[in-house]
Parts: C-alpha cells; structure tokens; sequence
C-alpha cells in the first residue's frame, strides 16, 4: 500500500521537491498537494514579465494541469490548509477538507513585508508576490498614470519597469544610498541607476516613506524629511518574510523561518520544511538555487536513499535587470581583511570587481558583462587561490583575451544552470550518454536553462565543446516543444510535402516523442495545419487553449468574462440595450470599458455562456483569440479639428476585413486620424497614422514586455492601398511567424527590410493577398450556430462549450 505524502504550497520549491520524489521513487507515495493559488506551479520569477503585458500565466507555467494529471497527483488549487494536527497526522484546509499524511512537506513560501505606515490599507496600495497582485497592476495601469514603487532592489526595479511599459510615471524610493545592496556593491548600485533613468525611471534614494496620503484611494506618498509626491498606485517591495503562521500554530518550533535540521526535518516527526519557509542553520533563503538544492535533499531522505546532508548554500546572483546583466556572489564588499580588485570600462558600460582575502577569492560584482560568472562562482565556492593568476589585462586582441573556451575550463562539479543546480558534468553525461545534441533536448533531459534561461549560452558551448566535430550548429534550432527535435520550418515544409491533414497525423508521421503531444504543440500544430490548408482543414477545437474552446477569458474565481466585438470601438444605442438587459438577466457583476475601446461582461458563469452571447446575439471580440482582437480608432475628421482622415471608417473597414482571422498571435491595431496620434497607433502590432493626402503605416510596435515603437513600413495614398499592404503584410507574418511569436519579436527577427522588400513586388503580394482571401473566406462566427441553432441549451453547452 503506497503511503500518503502531502505538500502544503504549490509554489517552485514544493513542486521541485515532489519532482525529485517522483525520480527517485516513483510509486512509493499517493501524493497530494495543496496551493492557495488558483494556478498550477509557476514561475515567479517570470513573474514580472506577465505585468508587462506580452506574457500570460501559462507562458510561465512550471508545470501545467496535465502534469498533476500524468503523475496522479491530487492537486487542490485555491484552497489552504489552516491547520494540523500532528498527533493524527492529519491536516484540514478552510473548504473543510480532512486529509490524513504519513509524510508532510510544508512549503508555504514567503509573505510580502508591508511596511507599518499610516495608509498602507488604501486602495492602490499592492504588493509584487503573485498573480493577483499582478492583475490588480495590471488594471491600475488602465486607469492611473503616476505609480510609486516602494523598494530598490529587485522586485521593486523589475515591477518598475513593467508599470512603465505599462505607460505610467514611475518614481522608485529606496532607503539606502545605491539600488539593490545586497547584490550590488555601491558602483554597480549608480550604474545601474544610470541605465535605468536613461530608461525612463525616476529614483529618490534615501527616503524614509512616512504615510501614504489620500481618502479612500492612494493619492500619493509623504517622507519623514516632510516631502511628499503624488501617486495613483503604491507597490510596496521592500522584502519578504517567511509563511510560518501555519507551522508556529501546529507546534513546529519558528525562528525568522520554521526550524529544519540537515535533512530539513522540523521538530516534529514526519514533518518537513522546504524554501522560503525554512529556516537552516540561521538563514531562510529567498533565491531558487539553494531551494533547489534543498529539494534534492529532502526528496532523497523521504524516500529512504542515502544523501549528504545540506549544508547551506553559497548564494550567487546572475540576474537581466530591465536589459542589464549583473551578477553577484559571496562576500563582495572590501575592507578590514579583503582587498578589491576593480576593472571599469566606461566605454562600453562594463564594470567588473573581485574581492580577495589574502590569494582567495571570496567574492565578485560583475556589471554588463556576467559571462565570467559561471567560473568566478566556482572559484569562491572552492575558495580558490588566484596567487598564480594574470590578475588585470588591458587591451590585448579578443582571441588572446578570451583564450580557451570558459566552459572548457571548469571542472565537472561547476554549475552551468544555477537556478536549477545542473552541473557542466550532469550536461555532459546527457551528450554522452543520453544523446542529446542541442540545447532543447538538454533542457528536457537535465532541467538546464528551465527557469530564468540566462544559461543557455553556456549549454549551447558546452555541446559545441563536448561533441567537437559532431557538432551541428544547424541543429540548434528551437524544437517547438520538448515533444519532438523538429522547428517550426521543418514541420510546416512536412506538412505542406506529406498532406498531412490532422495533429494525430502529424505527430505519428514525424516520430512525436509522447503519443498525444502536449499543451504547446497541440495548439501550434492546429494553427500550422489551418494556415497550410485553410479551406481543407477542419479545426480541431480540443487542441486549442481553454479561453479559445471556451469563447471566453476564465477568471481566477472561475468565472468567465465575455467580450463583443464593437468594430472600431463604435456602438450604438441597439447593442448598448442589449448589453445592458443580459447584464441584469444573468447577473453578471462588472461591466469594463477595455483598453481597446469595448465592454467586457466579467463573472459569467461557464453555464450561462451560450445563453449570454445568444441574447447578446453580436460576434465574439475573440478577446481570447490568437488572431486580430482590436482596431482602436480616434473619432477623426468628421468630430475632430485636426483630423485629416476618417479614421473611424478605415478602423471598421480594417476589423471587419480581418475579423476572425488566426494569427501566430494576438493582433491589435490602431488608426489615428492625424501624427497627434489619439489611438496610440505607434505602439500596435500595425498603426495607421493619417496624413495629408494619405496613409503612415507603422509594424511592429508593442507595449508589453519589449516595449517597442513601429517602423515606418509605407506611405499610400488610397484605403484600398491600405487594405492591399496589410492583407500581404498579415498573411506573410502568418506563414513565416512562430507560432506565439509577436509581430514586434518576428520584425526584429526577420528584418523591416526584408519585409519591405517583399511587399514591393507587386506579384508576390497579390499572391499573399489571395492567400489571405482563401483563409477568411473560412471564418464563421462560432457563436452564430447558438443564435440560428434550435438544439436544446445542454447539447449546445456540450456540442459547442466543451468540445
């Protein structure tokens, strides 16, 4: 009888854990977890990049929903365990489950410090932790423009800068002299101060935050030095404290964190602790790696297999801080007994810095420039003596500078993936000894490059070195998921030489390595296969995501949010009433004007959504879609005093040309009647820009995680030009795209140029154009079968809903 294994928080470190169990003793545990979240295991990491508005959360997803499924874990999402009785071995969350373990993990993580000030409670007023501290400055964002970020390290620099993508003024306040001091020293604290005000961030060091000031809502900040700014939202990220109000109720002894040994048992038999939460030898961690390590620890010892003891964690930092590489490692500030060895290259922006007790290295800052890291790291963990090393060279030529290959140089035992603690040795045994040949197939085999994915250089020089010869650059390509070696090219040149004509198809002719593929490459094939034979293939909607089966946005409640299509942003008195009386008929809870100029219907129940867009009875915003989702317009010449064009007609005319289309993904434009530019057409996927006696078109902009500015791709004079170049200019991105590849990252990749270059000959654009045609000419509205259709409510939920 397999015993019963619990772990409290879904969190990276819990999940690691139960990964490593799953290793080293598969069948040995019924395990079930449960997280106060309402998502399955993500990367907090990349949690940054989901506030700056390109990502979503399954973009960061660890370990998505099948996984829980495929290795039998209970999973039990947005529910939390409240107490336990160890004396049971039992433990009972707040939905008024009973669970009884034989082995517990408590790996509750870490709360965001609120500093204790006068105002904290406001509206307005959020921490930086998880995703709902991120939706909630996500819809800040939509409504303020003056954002104060309380803290200079990490957090606050990286919630910084996704609120100025965002479009907000963004002041960051620090209490100490310098930004983020515990990874940097004092030099690369103003450098990377410097980079970020050329950037667009404003910094006021050394102030003491006294209250937050304002009625119900936050309306800005007062220091103790009696100054004061303004502020719409308030992001405190001033430090995290471990979750140990769980563990100190049950009886576990708690320090700054819960007490764990070597083996990271608590003080109660069968009970663990794990990550943030734990405390060893008078440290909590806060960092992935020494988490990771500690997982490797537990798991092991949980499962009856001999491990060496964790003996804590030399702790390094090698971090992008808004395009800036850092890096950090052990005790990296001079004086007393330690010397510093500093080299600044002012020219290029490269600052690098060794600190040296006697002939040993105990410590590094490396600012521009981390390559070198990786090997310094090794150094300070083995205590190195650098006495017989050339300490400063200036000037000589790059291949005398960079002499043999660095990762050549490091011995087996050094980390390459520090995030994941994957040694260069575990790397090469994977090329040896399990054949892997590029960096995918060491990701999938080795975890390397998983998490913040800074390591991938090092892996890819790692295969050239190990393989020599059989090297293939040409094969470092990147697979579309783990699932098979073959890229985006090669699988729709497959498609396009075989006829092949579904997924299953598709993964069984070109040698899938898992039979029903996974949650990335089922919608990617599907998109492949629609593009390839538009007027042929059958959509399959099982293999799209949940939001696009659904015709909805799920909601972290559950519910659903519904958004009709209004072309250009225009409405009328016919659709608002009909909005209005579904609203009130079902209840729905809040009604949103959007960024985009629509309404979205936020609560619907799943069981009311074929009822609400049958009365609704208008065509789906595809608010969820992987295709065109909105054309903002200004009101333009017929309202405004310095239009130029009709901006309002060319935006309907745009919307309802390419209404439906699929798209590699989503695809939002703009057109402004004039360079004032009301509709923001500069930073959408396409813009168009009025001028006298014509059109600007703009690609590639994007205000999410890159923000980016378009390119001027054309002038024409005429609509018609308009809806000829952005028929071409669309369905040539449609067929040269990655699937999930914006249009800003597909510009930069394949060149404005080389676009342009394309669309200027006349013969191959009205070929994209005809393509263009063959793939509209497709599109139905699916929820216009519930309006035509007399099926009973339960076969449409079935037939349409759940397929």
């Amino acid at each position: 009888m397999k015993k019963k294994l619990i772990l409290i928080g879904n969190g990276m470190a819990g999940v690691r854990t139960i990964e490593e169990v799953l290793k080293v003793s598969g069948e040995e545990f019924e395990i079930t977890i449960f997280g106060s979240e309402p998502h399955p295991n993500y990367n907090r990491i990349l949690l940054s990049k989901v506030l700056q508005g390109d990502t979503e959360v399954k973009d960061i997803t660890l370990n998505d929903w099948e996984w829980y499924q495929e290795n039998n874990i209970q999973l039990h999402t947005g529910e939390t365990v409240i107490k336990i009785d160890a004396e049971m071995k039992t433990v009972f969350s707040d939905s008024g489950r009973v669970e009884r373990y034989d082995e517990l993990i408590l790996a509750t993580g870490s709360n965001p410090f609120i500093l204790p000030i006068a105002g904290a409670d406001k509206k307005g007023v959020t921490a930086f932790r998880d995703i709902s501290d991120t939706d909630e400055m996500l819809e800040a964002s939509k409504k303020y423009k003056k954002a104060a970020v309380i803290g200079g390290g990490l957090l606050g620099l990286e919630a910084a800068r996704g609120l100025l993508n965002l479009g907000m003024d963004v002041s960051v306040i620090h209490l100490a002299p310098s930004l983020m001091e515990r990874q940097l020293d004092p030099i690369a604290g103003k450098l990377l101060q410097k980079e970020l005000e050329n950037q667009g961030m404003k910094f006021l060091l050394e102030k003491q935050t006294e209250a937050i000031i304002g009625n119900d809502r936050a309306e800005g900040l007062r220091f103790k030095d009696g100054t004061e700014i303004e502020a719409d939202l308030v992001v405190m990220a001033v430090g995290i404290k471990p979750n140990t109000k769980l563990a100190k109720e049950s009886g576990l002894s708690v320090n700054r964190g819960i007490i764990v040994n070597d083996y990271l048992q608590t003080n109660i038999p069968h009970v663990y602790a794990v990550g943030e939460c734990a405390e060893h030898d008078g440290i909590a961690y806060g960092l992935v790696a020494p988490l990771y390590e500690q997982a490797k620890v537990l798991a092991k010892h949980i499962c009856g297999n001999h491990t060496d003891p964790y003996k804590g964690s030399v702790v390094s930092t090698q971090l992008k801080v808004s395009g800036v590489n850092v890096f950090s490692a052990g005790d990296f500030i001079e004086g007393e007994d330690k010397k510093a060895i500093k080299v600044f290259d002012d020219q290029d922006g490269i600052y690098k810095k060794i600190v040296l007790r006697g002939n040993q290295i105990v410590g590094a800052v490396l600012f521009g420039d981390t390559n070198e890291g990786s090997r310094l790291f090794s150094m300070i963990q083995k205590q190195a003596d650098v006495s017989g090393t050339s300490k400063v060279s200036i000037l000589q030529p790059a291949g005398e500078l960079a002499g043999s290959s660095l990762v050549e140089s490091m011995s087996a035992e050094e980390m390459i993936c520090g995030c994941n603690g994957v040694s260069k040795g575990t790397i090469v045994d994977a090329i040896q000894k399990q054949g892997c040949s590029s960096v995918d197939e060491i990701k999938a085999c080795t975890s390397a490059s998983r998490s913040c994915g800074g390591c991938k250089p090092l892996v890819a020089e790692l295969l050239q070195c190990t393989l020599g010869e059989d090297f293939d650059a040409g094969s470092q390509k990147e697979a579309i998921c783990s699932c098979t070696d073959l890229s985006r090219d090669e699988i729709v040149d497959e498609i396009k030489a075989k006829g092949l004509s579904h997924t299953k198809e598709v993964m069984n002719v070109l040698g899938w390595n898992t039979e029903e593929g996974c949650s990335k490459c089922r919608p990617a094939l599907n998109y492949y296969l629609g593009m390839v034979k538009p007027t042929e293939y059958k959509d399959e909607r099982e293999s799209r995501f949940v939001n696009e089966r659904m015709h909805a946005n799920i909601q972290r409640d559950g519910t659903y949010s519904v958004v009709p299509r209004m072309y250009g942003g225009v409405t009328n008195a016919k659709d608002l009433r009909r909005i209005a009386d579904v609203v009130e008929k079902y209840e729905i809870p809040l009604v949103k004007v959007t960024g985009g100029q629509r309404l979205d219907l936020f609560g619907v129940k799943k069981e009311d959504l074929p009822d609400v867009w049958k009365e609704l009875d208008m065509p789906s915003g595809y608010a969820y879609g992987k295709s065109l989702r909105t054309v903002k317009t200004c009101v333009g010449e017929q309202f405004c005093r310095f239009g130029t064009q009709d901006s309002m007609s060319l935006g309907i005319a745009l919307e309802k040309k390419f209404e439906g289309l699929q798209t590699p993904h989503k695809v939002k434009m703009a057109v402004s009647a004039c360079p004032r530019s009301c509709a923001e057409s500069g930073f959408k996927d396409i813009g168009y820009i009025g001028i006298e006696g014509g059109w600007e078109l703009y690609v590639g902009g994007n205000g999410g995680t890159h923000v980016r500015g378009g390119d001027l791709l054309i002038k024409v004079k005429t609509e018609a030009e308009v809806m000829e170049i952005t028929g071409a200019y669309l369905q040539y991105y449609r067929e040269t795209a990655n699937y999930l590849e914006r249009t800003s990252a597909w510009i930069e990749r394949v060149g404005l140029t080389h676009v342009q270059s394309v669309l200027e000959d006349k013969e191959t654009c009205k070929k994209l154009n005809d393509r263009m045609n063959e793939a509209l000419s497709v599109y139905k509205d699916p929820w216009k079968e519930i309006v035509n259709n007399d099926k009973t409510k339960k076969e449409l939920f079935e037939n349409v809903v759940m397929s």
